[in-house]
């Protein structure tokens, strides 16, 4: 068999340093190129990023703050646009070098290629070092520093709870309405949202006086003005009030405004409000709506009795009339004062809309006006026709019943700075007395529960099941089912997740 010997490759000598090495264009090797070019010139090997160290967002020129973890594609991204004179080059790879985490130093390894000499590309490898600097971003400035708010607008209602503003802070929650604010304030009467710019304020308006009838008006302070540029630095705040009769109220109004309503009766009970007041006679089952434009033009229709006038009542019997509308029915229904079951039989009979929600034996709550102290000019002008012993308002159930399981569902609350108002003992428990209220309400009306969103709470134990429960056949409370439940998920990194906290309900 014949030997063929293997082609030889054919070697030159570098011009430079007389290397022997394969042919190539410039005629020069490897290293006498890169002596000669360096294609990293133009691309600095330090560089500098702004982070701050408050919501530890970093800086992406020019105004523009972004949240990037440690390592990660976008803080990369964010690294590689600082570097002029990449765009000169090819990129080829580029990846972190390990640092500590707390030296405030970020490297990079990044590979290039470039086209040096005619036909001739020449790849390289180097590392850049950025400096970590700590630099406050303009929301956390504005949120630290005192008086740079530019807008403010204060939410204030004339009534002696606070469940109307719970109902509207779970509204806000649920459209997040509160993202612009850089400060929330708990006064006395209501709350008070700071803005950074006058536009976010005025969508704020806009958002109450959809969801609520409510009036505003608008001020504006000079702060500085400066005669060579002709420009004035202003301080604006929208008061906003909201409509003072709410759930469950009794209402009076005269007579022209309710036959303007539909010939419907001067005293009637509110059922809901949201963008209206809605109402019912409790007599007839006859419903309106009361707007905001009717309201604020004349003001002539006042709530007579609110929660806190409650008595509660015990049902001897319920006959119905045949008359119904949605959940309501009507009936007369005989009651007789808790104060005088057992001890006589002082009876009262009334027509009411629970004809389809009470029983005997039950217990309801409802206005006793014959020993109630009223004063109220709308309420002294009707006949006593129009006016009832007792306005029935609700079905009431035992606390014995409502202790036996542990609530599953929480809500969540802004992160309010309650500044100079430190509640007393005693207001801390009229607030937490108007709080559970306002959870009953929500387990008692599966309607007003579509308008927020309820979480599930984990932490929930539910209290073990004993003998004296078998044997006790009341009639278990109101619970939010679990289908109307959403899970409580956080995505980590977030703004959002420093806006509200969460509370257990309990």
């Amino acid at each position: 068999m014949e030997y063929i010997p293997e082609p030889r490759q054919q070697l030159i000598l570098c011009c430079e340093c007389g290397t022997a090495i394969p042919p190539n264009p410039a005629n020069m090797c490897v290293n006498c190129v890169r002596s000669i070019v360096d294609i990293t010139e133009g691309i600095p090997k330090q560089a500098t990023v702004h982070w701050c160290k408050n919501c530890e967002r970093y800086l992406q020129p020019p105004a523009s703050w972004v949240g990037c973890d440690l390592e990660s594609r976008e803080l990369l991204a964010l690294c590689l646009k600082k570097l002029r004179g990449l765009t000169k080059v090819r990129l080829i790879d580029a990846g972190f070098v390990w640092t500590e985490p707390h030296s405030r130093r970020i490297k990079i390894k990044l590979t290039i290629q470039k086209e040096v000499f005619t036909a001739t590309i020449l790849q390289q490898t180097f590392e850049v070092e950025y400096v970590v600097s700590s630099m406050m971003c303009p929301d956390c400035t504005k949120i630290m520093a005192q008086n740079t708010w530019k807008a403010m607008v204060q939410v204030r209602q004339k009534v002696d709870h606070q469940r109307t503003f719970f109902y509207l802070e779970q509204l806000i929650l649920k459209h997040n309405a509160h993202q612009e604010t850089i400060n929330i304030k708990e006064v006395k009467g209501g709350i008070d949202f700071h803005f950074a710019q006058r536009s976010h304020a005025i969508k704020m308006v806009e958002f109450l006086a959809s969801m609520v009838p409510t009036r505003s008006k608008s001020s504006e302070q000079l702060i500085s003005s400066d005669t060579h540029t002709s420009t004035s630095n202003y301080k604006f705040t929208y008061a906003v009030e909201l409509i003072p009769v709410c759930k469950d109220d009794l209402v009076s109004m005269p007579k022209k405004t309710a036959n303007a309503l539909g010939q419907i009766s001067p005293l009637v009970l509110c059922t809901r409000v949201g963008n209206a007041v809605h109402i019912i006679d409790f007599k007839t089952l006859q419903v309106a709506e009361i707007t905001g434009l009717v309201y604020w033009r004349q003001e002539d229709i006042t709530p007579v009795c609110s929660m806190r006038d409650l008595k509660e009542f015990y049902v001897m019997d319920v006959e119905l009339l045949g008359r119904q509308f949605g959940r309501y029915a009507l009936a007369d229904i005989t009651i007789q004062r808790m104060a005088d079951v057992g001890r006589n039989d002082n009876v009262i009979i009334v027509r009411s809309h629970l004809g389809n929600l009470l029983n005997f034996g039950d217990t309801v709550l409802g206005y006793d006006l014959l020993t109630a102290n009223i004063n109220n000019t709308n309420f002294e002008r009707l006949s006593s026709d129009d006016i009832p012993s007792v306005v029935l308002v609700k079905k009431s159930y035992p606390e014995r019943r409502r202790k036996r399981k542990q609530r599953n569902w929480k809500l969540k609350t802004l992160n309010k700075d309650e500044g100079d108002l430190a509640p007393k003992k005693l207001e801390q428990d009229k607030i937490e007395a108007d709080f559970e209220t306002f959870l009953r309400d929500l387990e008692e009306d599966p309607e007003l529960r579509q308008s927020i969103n309820l979480y599930k709470d984990s932490s929930a134990v539910k209290r073990p099941v004993t003998d004296m429960d078998d044997d006790d056949e009341d009639e278990e409370a109101p619970e939010v089912p679990l289908e109307e439940l959403l899970e409580d998920l956080t995505i980590g990194g977030g703004d959002d997740d420093e806006d509200y906290d969460d509370v257990d309900m309990a």
